[in-house]
């Protein structure tokens, strides 16, 4: 009896063993480009969740899960859909954690992820055009939609007695879609747009685009750009000129270049980006801490969120067909369940393997609404003696 058992057992691992595979995951964020400074943080922070569910192999008989990346730009469609072509067609990734800006996102999900059936969970692509986008179930995003962003920003200046701003956006579908979403709000609330005007990213020069805000005027700027690109530029030629003294950072500004770029040059300046508050921010940030990187730079915890729904989808799928698993990103994302934080994506496996719902709430508070995209909190930042600092959460 004692070798039959033996013999049984042995069959069973060896049946686990077979059924084990190395899955990988793409990773598309713009390594170069206008938001670069953010991007090495975003990729380890996904990076981070697939070496914890690889340490614990309990993910699909013991498989594990290996990165690639692939460099976005962020503003280069093309770049961008041969980069991920690329990884899909060569490296077969089972999903993608990406993109990040959404000109580059939409092109990609419409030139190489939809047509092969892969999935994408992008933490950062925030334009409202991409809520309505026809994507056969494949696109999912933990940041909110810039419709969201353009009410806390309403709320933010509107707590700061500030009634007048102009806006300049960067000239693509990121900037344009969180330029209109917030004067929409702003002036719904009674607030006054002097000017909503784009800039393109590249330039040498920015002062003809600088003098036109300035003629318009405004209590403040409102900056809708990329900090390592058009954004920090306008920012630079608006300082240079004492046009403004007071600006308002979107997302795509709040990186950690603009603390070490313009720091006491900008003290009272504010903004927000994507973020929630509580245990599970908390334990991410710790985690990013011991492993080396800045758990705190904008849309990290979102990476990895992103990053942990794909991964406790195929769990709870049985499979790493994303044909299958697609349709688990929801039930693992939200409620009802037990409640999952960062460091606890073996327990989840655990769970699901024994039958439990999961509700994972990870370092973003994730709750998935719509067609698959966060419902929203914000971080409010603001710069007092030349540092970023915390003020709260909306």
């Amino acid at each position: 009896m004692k070798k039959l058992l033996l013999a049984t057992a042995a069959t069973a691992l060896v049946a686990g063993a077979a059924g084990a595979e190395d899955i990988k995951l793409g990773i598309s964020v713009g390594f170069t480009g206008p938001l670069e400074s953010m991007a090495g943080p975003m990729a380890e922070a996904a990076e981070l969740a697939m070496k914890e569910v690889t340490d614990s192999g309990k993910l699909l008989d013991g498989s594990t899960v290996t990165a690639v990346r692939a460099d976005s730009t962020c503003i280069d469609a093309a770049a961008a859909t041969a980069a991920v072509e690329r990884i899909v067609t060569s490296d077969r990734v089972k999903g993608i954690m990406g993109g990040m800006c959404s000109g580059e996102t939409t092109a990609t999900l419409q030139n190489v992820a939809m047509p092969n059936g892969i999935v994408m969970i992008s933490p950062s692509a925030t334009s409202p055009a991409l809520s309505t986008l026809e994507d056969n179930g494949l696109f999912f995003r933990t940041s909110p939609s810039d419709a969201r962003q353009g009410v806390v920003m309403t709320e933010i200046l509107g707590d700061r007695g500030i009634k007048e701003v102009a806006v300049t956006y960067t000239n693509n579908d990121y900037g344009k879609g969180l330029a209109d979403s917030f004067q929409a709000a702003f002036e719904a609330a009674g607030g006054k747009v002097t000017i909503n005007s784009p800039h393109e990213d590249g330039k040498a020069d920015y002062s003809a685009e600088v003098g036109a805000l300035a003629s318009a005027g405004g209590e403040v700027l409102v900056v809708a750009g990329y900090v390592d690109q058009g954004g920090g530029g306008v920012l630079r030629g608006a300082i240079d000129s004492g046009a403004f003294d007071t600006f308002m950072f979107p997302d795509g500004m709040v990186g950690s270049s603009l603390e070490t770029g313009f720091g006491a040059e900008i003290e009272g300046s504010f903004g927000q980006n994507p973020a929630a508050a509580g245990a599970g921010r908390d334990a991410f940030i710790a985690m990013a801490s011991e492993a080396g990187f800045d758990g705190t730079t904008a849309f990290a915890p979102e990476s990895y969120d992103a990053a942990a729904l794909m991964m406790l989808a195929m769990a709870k799928a049985g499979t790493s067909d994303p044909a299958v698993w697609k349709d688990s990103v929801m039930d693992v994302a939200n409620a009802p369940g037990e409640p999952i934080l960062p460091g606890e994506l073996a327990k989840a496996l655990d769970l699901i393997a024994a039958g439990t719902d999961i509700d994972y709430v990870g370092a973003t508070a994730v709750e998935l609404i719509g067609a698959g995209e966060s419902s929203g909190s914000y971080r409010e930042i603001e710069f007092k003696d030349g540092k970023l600092t915390e003020v709260g959460y909306r």
